[in-house]
């Protein structure tokens, strides 16, 4: 596993020797931030984030801050070796926990980001419910997008409270699923 794209282009991060973490692949991961907005100054979230792939290919094109959500203690120690060899330890947070308790302290907390990134264990059923945490809008800025990386034989719903499905894309047997907000 590598980052594709900006200062830390071409670094490889860690990753577990454990066979029960799928990865973002770097196909998909190229894929999404074709489709995301310039990550100059943004700030990311990224739910379930095993080894914090993603943020890290963020934090390397230039976001300002990205905050990690991950349950699994080992996976967390190896996200922050991963965030200090690439120089990224100042510009990001890991927070240890089930993303369902993590999402209401990041909203009492205030914290509110241009871009979530949410990449549940496949077919576990953490998609609706994830979206609905989200759906309120609280964590994300009014211009924010939150996508989803799930399996194909997954389906979301069009509409999660406020957020609305606005695009979705398929590569192979994964489909990366973009909503943003509409209160009206």
């Amino acid at each position: 596993m590598r980052i594709i794209r900006g200062e830390a282009k071409g670094r490889k991060i860690q990753v577990p020797r454990e066979k029960k973490l799928r990865l973002t692949s770097d196909r998909v991961k190229e894929s999404l931030f074709n489709l995301l907005p310039d990550m100059e100054g943004i700030f990311f979230l990224e739910l379930f984030a095993g080894t914090g792939n993603v943020s890290l290919e963020a934090l390397s094109r230039g976001a300002k801050r990205a905050v990690l959500v991950e349950k699994e203690p080992a996976w967390v120690t190896l996200i922050g070796k991963n965030l200090e060899a690439l120089g990224f330890g100042e510009r990001s947070e890991v927070i240890t926990g089930p993303v369902e308790r993590v999402l209401p302290f990041l909203q009492e907390r205030g914290d509110r980001f241009d871009i979530v990134f949410a990449d549940p264990p496949y077919e576990k059923g953490h998609i609706a419910g994830t979206l609905e945490a989200l759906g309120g809008g609280e964590v994300l800025k009014d211009t924010g997008l939150v996508v989803v990386e799930h399996a194909i034989r997954e389906e979301t719903g069009k509409r999660y409270e406020s957020l609305a499905l606005r695009d979705r894309r398929r590569y192979g047997d994964t489909v990366l699923s973009f909503f943003a907000l509409d209160r009206g």
